[in-house]
């Protein structure tokens, strides 16, 4: 009788296990679906921002081996002058992000061009009204406290870098709209290529010309309206039947609520990117402020490279939960958000424990000065877990771009960043007499983790079927067509 009653619970155990099995499967699956999606945008947005960032690398490379002054001279011109206007419009660009994203998802593919012409017109406004930082960019350095000798060359080179300052105009929103559209390959290719020619013309110009610094400016002037040609002609020789079907007038409409969703986008990115620009200049009022300069531009240069694998997956979980909330899903747009995040932070880990382990030899691609190689070591600790905490703040804001929560994200970013980050590290820099160490540790703990944690609680709890029905209020608003009309499939 034991033998009887104990038999029927045998398999309801087996079921239970299979469930579980089954469940597991059927999570391993979909992380495995997911990660395809997510890596298909991922990969390639690794490698052309890598190859983008790698040409401002090579630029400062070039002059870092003609001289200390130098280097400091156009790691400020490019770190502070082009930072400051390139954070804005490349924020400004991320506009395209939500509203292609979104417009692609719910298969309103035609305007993806319309929105991209917008942004054109709107960022080469803005080129215009940031052209003084530019043009008096020597006074602005010396009245920022930055040394005779550095902030007159950094104005030279400023000045021979307009060229790059309007291609951005045009070369952030055509690679958001290929992105978009999932058009990813191409846009690695053409970096690749372009990557190629910035070595070539730096080499040309520096050193065969002998052209110094202004030599390797022009290179990347080059370079970056190269990259626009190569990705524009794709657009514009077919390859975008369904999203590109010419210019358009209907660009000149709409074009005031534009710029307020696209500045709101650009105040978002920029306070941010600002932050640690600000950071440098700060560091120019220290004793031996050159070295100080120096050290932190070559910790800032190697962070800014590998924030470009963050900046991938902000820009590929941006489309991910753009596309899925377009298309009403917004489950789905949420597990694309836990992937994107847990894969983020594995990847942050690995360079964190690299960084850690070459601390000594980071500096060595930039100079060869034993004082400047000795200062990157001391901070490399700080630019460690800088990297980490990068791992996962730009994913958190990919969602925000995604979810078309540019404006609350702004207001958490001036508060966290120059409410409470930047006066700690006035306070741990000076009062407390730490140094550029002192200003950077108070601009983390005050600023990136503050704004982290803000983030993830908003994340976590956010409803994201809401989310779902705004994107669809959203589409409908925004893409002047009939709300059951959709343009074919691609």
């Amino acid at each position: 009788m034991g033998s009887f009653e104990s038999d029927p619970n045998q398999p309801l155990l087996r079921d239970h296990a299979n469930d579980h099995e089954q469940t597991k499967d059927q999570l391993s699956t979909r992380v495995w679906i997911e990660s395809k999606k997510l890596w298909s945008i991922v990969g390639p947005a690794i490698f052309s921002r890598v190859s983008s960032y790698s040409m401002n690398i090579i630029t400062q490379a070039f002059a870092g081996h003609l001289g200390e002054v130098e280097l400091a001279a156009i790691s400020i011109a490019n770190t502070v002058i082009v930072g400051f206007n390139f954070g804005l419009l490349l924020g400004m660009a991320s506009a395209l992000e939500t509203l292609c994203g979104q417009a692609f998802g719910a298969k309103r593919y035609r305007m993806l061009g319309i929105y991209m012409q917008r942004s054109w017109l709107v960022l080469i406004m803005f080129c215009f009204l940031l052209l003084p930082f530019y043009v008096f960019a020597s006074p602005i350095l010396k009245w920022l406290g930055q040394t005779d000798d550095v902030a007159e060359m950094s104005g030279v080179i400023a000045v021979w870098m307009i060229p790059l300052h309007f291609s951005f105009a045009f070369v952030f929103p055509v690679q958001r709209f290929l992105q978009c559209q999932l058009k990813n390959q191409v846009i690695a290719w053409v970096s690749l290529v372009v990557l190629l020619i910035n070595v070539l013309t730096s080499w040309l110009f520096v050193y065969v010309l002998d052209w110094g610094v202004i030599g390797a400016a022009v290179a990347l002037d080059i370079s970056w309206w190269a990259l626009f040609i190569g990705l524009f002609g794709y657009t514009a020789l077919g390859w975008c039947p369904l999203t590109w079907s010419g210019f358009s007038m209907e660009a000149f409409s709409g074009l005031w609520e534009y710029t307020t969703l696209s500045v709101a986008s650009g105040v978002m990115l920029c306070l941010e990117n600002w932050y640690y620009r600000i950071l440098i200049l700060m560091t120019g009022h220290l004793k031996n402020s050159t070295l100080a300069v120096d050290a932190l531009s070559v910790c800032m240069s190697i962070n800014g490279w590998q924030l470009m694998i963050p900046l991938a997956f902000f820009a590929a979980t941006g489309v991910r939960v753009a596309n899925e909330l377009g298309a009403g899903n917004g489950k789905a747009a949420r597990f694309a958000t836990i992937v994107s995040v847990v894969q983020s932070i594995v990847i942050g880990l690995i360079f964190c424990v690299l960084i850690m382990i070459l601390k000594d030899k980071v500096a060595l691609i930039f100079t060869s000065s034993e004082d400047v190689l000795q200062e990157v070591d001391t901070l490399s600790y700080l630019l460690a877990v800088t990297i980490l905490l990068n791992s996962v703040q730009p994913v958190l804001s990919g969602v925000a771009v995604g979810s078309g929560w540019q404006a609350t994200v702004a207001y958490i970013n001036l508060g966290c960043y120059y409410i409470i980050g930047l006066p700690l590290g006035i306070v741990m820099g000076w009062v407390f007499n730490l140094g550029v160490m002192g200003i950077w540790s108070g601009m983390i703990l005050g600023g990136t983790v503050v704004q982290t944690v803000i983030l993830l609680i908003i994340t976590i709890r956010c409803d994201w079927e809401k989310e779902a029905e705004k994107a669809s209020h959203r589409v409908n608003k925004w893409s002047n067509e009939p709300d059951n009309q959709s343009e074919g499939q691609q």
